[in-house]
């Protein structure tokens, strides 16, 4: 029960095939018709419409190949500076819906169920999904259950643009009695082969296990979920982002390859990136880690720790430089690389370095500051390091100029 005495559930409200349907909203060209949504390289398929799912194609799949199977298809570069709109639009309006909703990814809302007088859950479920679709054209899919856990599960099995409440026991039982167990976002691969062995495949299996064997099994995160699946609320609806433990910047290198030259540039570009981001949430990096991921399989990494931390550019840059030689293999193709910082520390907190000039420092923050008024200014990378002169590809097509992860204070990613 709420505060004010009214009966509250968690709900899970998720968009059905959400870049797709953006991209519908402002065309409706698209509307009915197989549609997919690229990756910024343009190499593969990172989102399908149900049109195109029916003809084979699945999520991750090199374009080449979807073109075989579905060659009459529509394949469009995401933008996720339009889906962002969308998202605050629908995150809004959940705002206005629930006292406590929780952005958890850029599709995905978790919320305190609360109906109003004389509404049931389920018209609850089926009146924010209308108001979705009504005010931001996305159609949606929303469950309501006594868990986050029971209300994701309830959402995934209720799509498409469906609206469910399940809040009886039986219910839930029988719901859960029909799912593989690894269903439940958590569980997969080597979790779900360990709960194998001791005959729980079904999600009503967990729920019936011993909780002190999944707890050895699964560790606590699992003994969370075997709660959660029982109608126990053990995970909270996060109205705030925790902050961060790690920050990162990096992903795919659109063409592989074995050119130091290549590398260095992309190296500077995740660094510019990664200090857009250190600077927006106020920290500073006190180590720096590069991984660089190989056509062979293998993986390349290096790490650095600063003297002090630090969100500079010639200080983070410095310290990048060398874990990049740590993680290169000569003549071996590269197509991923990732820049991590950890150990944050609040920006301007820390003690000033003993080898760092002040009129080195003063230099490169004045310097750092041009650069950011600049950017705002005319745009992001219009003012950037002649090192990424070498990516002129990267920088001429706007679907790099924004990525998921700069959509900011979701849960995930």
């Amino acid at each position: 029960m709420g505060m004010d005495g009214r009966a509250t559930a968690v709900g899970h409200l998720d968009a059905d095939c959400f870049y797709v349907s953006a991209e519908r909203v402002r065309d409706a060209f698209l509307v009915d018709k197989p549609v997919g949504v690229l990756g910024n390289q343009g190499a593969c398929v990172i989102a399908k419409s149900y049109e195109m799912k029916a003809a084979g194609v699945k999520t991750g799949e090199p374009i080449w190949e979807a073109l075989v199977k579905c060659p009459s298809g529509i394949y469009i570069k995401r933008d996720f500076r339009w889906y962002e709109v969308l998202s605050r639009l629908m995150l809004g309006l959940m705002q206005d819906a629930s006292r406590r909703v929780e952005y958890y990814s850029i599709d995905e809302f978790f919320f305190r169920a609360e109906p109003g007088r004389g509404e049931t859950f389920e018209g609850l479920a089926k009146a924010l999904r209308d108001r979705i679709e009504e005010c931001v054209g996305v159609p949606v899919t929303v469950g309501i259950a006594r868990t986050r856990t029971l209300a994701k599960l309830i959402s995934d099995t209720a799509k498409p643009a469906g609206a469910r409440a399940v809040l009886d026991p039986a219910a839930e039982e029988e719901l859960l009695a029909g799912l593989p167990v690894t269903e439940i976002t958590g569980i997969a691969g080597r979790r779900a082969e360990r709960l194998s062995a001791w005959g729980i495949t079904t999600c009503l299996h967990l729920a019936r296990a011993d909780r002190a064997l999944v707890r050895r099994l699964l560790t606590a995160s699992g003994e969370a979920l075997w709660w959660e699946i029982n109608g126990d609320p053990v995970q909270a609806i996060q109205c705030r982002r925790p902050a961060h433990k790690t920050l990162s910047r990096g992903g795919s290198l659109g063409e592989a390859t074995s050119e130091p030259v290549l590398l260095y540039a992309w190296l500077v570009r995740n660094v510019e990136r990664l200090i857009e981001e250190l600077r927006y949430h106020e920290v500073a990096a006190g180590r720096i880690k590069v991984f660089l991921m190989y056509k062979t399989g293998h993986t390349g990494f290096g790490q650095r720790t600063l003297a002090v931390p630090s969100d500079r550019f010639d200080v983070l840059l410095e310290a990048a430089r060398p874990c990049l030689r740590q993680a290169w293999a000569r003549g071996a193709t590269a197509t991923h690389m990732h820049l991590i910082a950890e150990d944050l520390a609040p920006r301007g907190q820390s003690a000033l370095s003993f080898f760092d000039p002040p009129a080195r420092r003063l230099r490169a923050e004045a310097v750092a500051r041009v650069k950011a008024e600049i950017n705002d200014r005319i745009g992001r990378f219009a003012l950037r390091s002649a090192a990424t002169l070498y990516l002129p590809a990267i920088y001429a097509d706007g679907a790099n100029a924004y990525d998921i992860c700069d959509v900011r204070d979701k849960m995930c990613f």
